[in-house]
This record gives C-alpha cells, sequence and structure tokens, in this order.
C-alpha cells in the first residue's frame, strides 16, 4: 500500500500532470510524470507535500471491477517499490491500458522500469 502522502487524490492534481507532464508509452501502461509540482494555493488546512506522489487510472477498457482492481493492486504494489527513484517533488500518474489486464507482474514491472527510464532521461 502506499501511504497516504504518497498517493494524488483529487482530479485537479491528475489533470496537471496528465497536461503538463512528461509521457512515456508502453505497452501495458502510459506513465505521466512532472518533475515539479505546481504550488496550489487552496482554502483550507493543506497537508505538507513531502516526497513523491503517484496516482492511478484504470479505465473500463481495462476489463470488468474485478480485473480494474487487480491492475490497480499490481500498478499500485510496482510503483511503492520505484518511488525512490523519483525526486521529492515529482508527481507521476500511471494509466493502464488494456492489455494490462492480461499481462504478468514481469511484465508489468519491465513496462514500469523502462517507462521510468525514458520519462526520467535515463537510458
Amino acid at each position: 500500500m502506499l501511504p497516504t502522502q504518497a498517493r494524488l487524490r483529487r482530479r485537479p492534481e491528475f489533470t496537471v500532470v496528465v497536461r503538463s507532464g512528461r509521457r512515456a508509452g508502453r505497452p501495458t501502461m502510459v506513465l505521466h510524470y512532472l518533475p515539479e509540482r505546481p504550488v496550489v494555493q487552496a482554502p483550507g488546512p493543506q497537508d505538507p507535500q513531502v516526497g513523491p506522489r503517484a496516482g492511478f487510472v484504470v479505465g473500463k477498457s481495462v476489463g470488468n471491477s474485478v480485473c480494474r482492481h487487480r491492475v490497480t493492486r499490481q500498478l499500485r504494489h510496482l510503483v511503492r517499490d520505484e518511488l525512490h527513484r523519483l525526486p521529492a517533488t515529482a508527481d507521476l500518474v500511471v494509466r493502464a491500458r488494456p492489455e494490462a489486464a492480461g499481462a504478468d507482474a514481469a511484465t508489468l514491472r519491465r513496462d514500469l522500469g523502462r517507462g521510468l527510464d525514458r520519462v526520467l532521461d535515463r537510458r
């Protein structure tokens, strides 16, 4: 499970990353990466934003509810192990493609690693 402070939760957070961030497409997923999260002036108490955050988009095209939740759990587990590679101010959105439903964990891990290498400019 990802810690609470490491999760993207609100729609505007996802929108900023998807529209403004770098993108890397892989066969089972698309990674959207924003190295510097914008400062949002919102009323109310603010949580201190420390450490990288990740969010997941797994649409109905991936499969039924059981399949979507399984893919989300797998991706969450894999991203948790890779968060250390991201800078403390980074946001990452992982959007699953329909091919993720039939992929095993090794394939998802490989695609995530290669996608991160690409958005982080590492060869």
